[in-house]
């Protein structure tokens, strides 16, 4: 029997259980709840301030970690185009099963210093191969990102996000020339003061 079977099977006795036999596992859950919160409340107070501080950023980036698994899972469902690969990338994937070495790792670094190797002659099928790829993957991405904005998801375009770089860097610029022609201002200002 598979976990999902046996998952299955459990939650169907739970539901044809009678309320006075659940009444039992209710109590034994809420007094576990209990303790477990006694024992919570325990170790934070024995806690230092560092310690405390800690803890905290621990559990932030851990959110963090799975908000970012969430958006990329959410990208893959709604079909974003895998990112184009390099010749190295390429040249590894062509020769990695034929390549000598004990672990994965061995084999990479083997195949690594023998991209190294190569001249650029040899290189060349594999960079072409990868412009390739480049083109590929910027005519897939202008239909998917057409999609997203069809669905109404312009929030996962790179153009709303370009324009975003775009208007803080025109910003900057403004505010750059501002002060350039501020400070002439001041330079002839001084210089009449300096003539009269």
């Amino acid at each position: 029997m598979s976990n999902m079977e046996l998952v299955k099977k459990i939650a169907g006795a739970w539901k044809e259980l009678p309320a006075s036999q659940k009444q039992v596992y209710e109590e034994a859950r809420k007094m576990d709840m209990q303790r477990y919160e006694e024992q919570l409340a325990a170790y934070k107070a024995q806690l230092t301030p560092a310690q405390a501080a800690a803890l905290k950023e621990e559990k932030r980036k851990r959110l963090a970690k799975r908000r970012s698994f969430r958006a990329k899972r959410e990208l893959t469902v709604l079909g974003k185009p895998k990112r184009p690969r390099s010749g190295f990338n390429i040249f590894v994937s062509e020769n990695f099963q034929e390549s000598e070495g004990v672990s994965p790792a061995a084999k990479l670094k083997k195949l690594f210093d023998a991209w190294q190797k190569l001249s650029s002659s040899q290189k060349q099928p594999y960079l072409q191969l990868a412009e390739d790829d480049k083109v590929r993957y910027k005519n897939e991405m202008k239909s998917w990102e057409a999609k997203m904005v069809e669905l109404g998801r312009e929030d996962l375009t790179r153009a709303r996000k370009q324009r975003s770089k775009k208007k803080t860097a025109e910003t900057a610029k403004k505010g750059e020339t501002a002060k350039a022609s501020s400070r002439k201002n001041k330079t002839k200002l001084k210089l009449k003061k300096s003539e009269e």
